[in-house]
């Protein structure tokens, strides 16, 4: 019998993902209505993602690699519910930390603090818990003595910083991770790869694509390799890993 402790929290079933691409191009908003309604407008469909299967346990660690287009991210927005399949099917159990485009969830005129309750809610979480958490999210990322000032004058690392402060603070299930082991200086990365090693051994299922393969090789139990939308190659890290470095020659 299979019970709930035993279940993997991400389960993705055979799962494609198309994008449509225009290749017609109208200068303007009446070119295009006019090209439309001629019949004149060519689209195609790209296969970001194609038949895809895969399985994450608690507390285990999966990492994706690939070339850049190889459809890691695309795979990550499925799993993270931002973007819905084509087609198949993905399961992900319990509370999710997506840790994707780090502050895309932010208003530019808005304070860090206003911006922690913003953030905060579109990842589910009750705005009233944030706000009596922001001064604590604030330190955590560093970021004490500009939590009042618009984040438009935040750097793009100040603002991946408290991206990954608001979306950290939380014991979740699941993690979804793209290429974030590189927020800010050495010592900021450092602090961030030490609480995601905290909430790995806590029990949280990662999946996580990085481009550091020395990273990879630290942090996961097993490695998928992506090529052009399709698993090339899954298993052992070290494996997977020198058959992709092999594979450039």
């Amino acid at each position: 019998m299979t019970t709930a402790e035993s279940q993997p929290l991400i389960e993705v079933d055979n799962v494609s993902l198309a994008y449509t691409l225009n290749r017609d191009r109208a200068g303007t908003v009446k070119e295009f209505a006019f090209q439309l309604l001629k019949r004149q407008i060519t689209a195609e469909k790209f296969l970001a993602v194609d038949d895809v299967s895969f399985r994450v346990n608690r507390g285990e660690t999966v990492a994706m690699i690939g070339r850049n287009g190889a459809g890691k991210t695309t795979i990550m927005k499925v799993v993270a519910r931002v973007l819905p399949p084509t087609d198949g099917r993905v399961v992900v159990r319990g509370v999710v930390a997506p840790m994707i485009a780090l502050g895309a969830g932010f208003n530019n005129e808005l304070n860090a603090i206003e911006n922690i309750v913003l953030f905060g809610t579109l990842l589910g979480r009750d705005p009233d818990d944030m706000l009596d958490r922001a001064h604590d999210i604030g330190e955590w990322a560093e970021l004490t003595d500009f939590m009042d000032v618009p984040i438009r004058s935040y750097s793009s690392g100040m603002m991946a910083r408290l991206g990954f402060a608001v979306a950290a603070d939380v014991d979740p299930d699941v993690m979804v991770v793209d290429e974030v082991l590189s927020v800010g200086d050495e010592s900021f990365q450092r602090k961030s790869f030490e609480k995601m090693q905290s909430l790995m051994a806590g029990g949280t299922a990662v999946l996580l694509v990085s481009h550091v393969l020395d990273k990879v090789l630290e942090v996961a139990d097993r490695v998928i390799w992506l090529q052009k939308g399709r698993i090339q190659m899954e298993g052992d890290p070290e494996e997977v890993v020198e058959a992709y470095r092999e594979s450039f020659g």
